[in-house]
């Protein structure tokens, strides 16, 4: 079964960095897109960054010129290096990934910008 895991999350002060990271497990298939969407309270999930098997990458104009996306192929791992983080950036972050020709999402990981 297709699993994907992710860490990274916690309490930052505004104005600090996280590194998210994404594993998928238990598939051999090729995975096309990774990305990371991500659902504040009483708001609908929104995109923030996907990057293509090409490294090819998409951004939020909320976040762009402060989060970075990036995969390791050989480990079917994406990363959301997230700097210069806001109170607005508070989120549940999910990553999601195209494994054949299914869509398949993580369980979330807190992120929190708060002093």
């Amino acid at each position: 079964q297709v699993q994907l895991v992710e860490s990274g999350g916690g309490l930052v002060q505004p104005g600090g960095s996280l590194r998210l990271s994404c594993a998928a497990s238990g598939t051999s298939l090729s995975i096309s897109v990774m990305g990371w969407y991500r659902q504040a309270p009483g708001k609908q999930r929104e995109l923030v960054a996907t990057i293509t098997s090409g490294g090819s990458t998409d951004y939020a104009d909320s976040v762009k010129g402060r989060f970075t996306i990036s995969r390791d192929n050989a480990k079917n791992t994406v990363f959301l290096e997230m700097n210069s983080l806001k109170p607005e950036d508070t989120a549940v972050y999910y990553c999601t990934m195209i494994i054949g020709n299914r869509q398949v999402w993580g369980q979330g990981t807190q992120v929190t910008v708060s002093s």
